[in-house]
């Protein structure tokens, strides 16, 4: 799943409207409930090494909100890490290159609409 592909998920099935809060790095995206304003994703592009990579190729990553019982065992996967620039026991960092099927991306990202109503 690319981020085209995932901010038009989150459009048809959470009616969201993707936020660009900042100037700086346009690029960003968040994923906002429509009530509560409260984040549900956040859509990114950063260097690879940010994330622990070997490359500093920039990659697409989607921040989603997890338990954190289950945060050490989704971070077991080679595509999910610690999350960038969020909390790290309740966040993860999805990168967007392929590597996670369609169906865990989606998976994940309603689970965290769900955890941050």
């Amino acid at each position: 799943m690319n981020r085209q592909d995932l901010l038009a998920y989150a459009k048809e099935n959470f009616k969201t409207i993707p936020d660009y809060p900042w100037l700086r790095f346009s690029e960003y995206v968040v994923l906002r409930h429509q009530g509560n304003k409260k984040w549900y994703g956040l859509v990114m592009n950063v260097s690879g090494d940010r994330l622990g990579l070997k490359s500093k190729d920039h990659v697409d990553i989607l921040n989603v909100k997890v338990n954190p019982e289950s945060s050490y065992f989704l971070q077991l996967k080679p595509y999910i890490f610690p999350a960038y620039h969020m909390n790290r026991e309740h966040w993860v960092s999805i990168l967007l290159n392929g590597s996670a099927s369609d169906d865990e991306i989606i998976l994940l990202l309603e689970q965290s609409y769900k955890l941050t109503k």
